[in-house]
């Protein structure tokens, strides 16, 4: 089954750095197989049999073995992946005019609920919780008052982790490969 690795935090600011070589090394060596990873950002496309939550404690285990510290880590099924790549509206993108991002959250704060716990305004952006992430299109003349960067202050924050709207759907695709072997 394809699966991805979304890790939290690393190669930003102070979070640990993390090269893409190493971590496709080390999912290898985990015995995962047909492992693709894309950006600078933590995201790995793999094969693996094992459940989510235990591949997660895996990789993060491994992780801080190699790395020295703890670095969450998120694993969600293609199925997953898909559909909340599907639940985002098309026409949302990111660029001059809009921000579109996904945060996924990781099990201890996946519910519907969450949304209207953030600190942000809602009236300035489109927000919604779809299973397993938060979903935000923003017009950039809306973006300060959105008040969207009070969410790292709340104490969620540390249970999720953000993608923009073009890399959640280009792991999705890649989830949806069919590996030739």
């Amino acid at each position: 089954m394809r699966q991805v690795a979304l890790l939290r935090g690393i190669n930003v600011g102070k979070g640990p750095r993390v090269p893409m070589k190493t971590l496709k090394s080390l999912l290898v060596g985990l015995a995962l197989n047909d492992v693709v990873t894309y950006l600078n950002s933590g995201n790995a496309v793999f094969s693996s049999p094992l459940a989510a939550p235990d591949l997660a404690r895996s990789i993060e285990g491994e992780l801080e073995q190699v790395f020295g510290e703890k670095i969450p880590t998120l694993v969600k099924t293609s199925a997953e992946m898909a559909a909340i790549a599907e639940s985002i509206p098309s026409e949302w993108g990111s660029g001059d005019r809009e921000q579109t991002y996904v945060a996924y959250l990781f099990s201890d704060i996946d519910r519907p609920g969450i949304v209207s716990e953030l600190p942000v305004k809602k009236e300035f952006m489109n927000i919604f919780y779809t299973p397993g992430a938060i979903v935000w299109n923003i017009k950039r003349e809306n973006y300060n008052r959105s008040q969207i960067t009070k969410i790292v202050g709340h104490s969620s924050y540390a249970r999720m982790t953000t993608r923009n709207v073009n890399t959640a759907r280009k792991l999705a695709a890649l989830c949806a490969e069919v590996v030739l072997g």
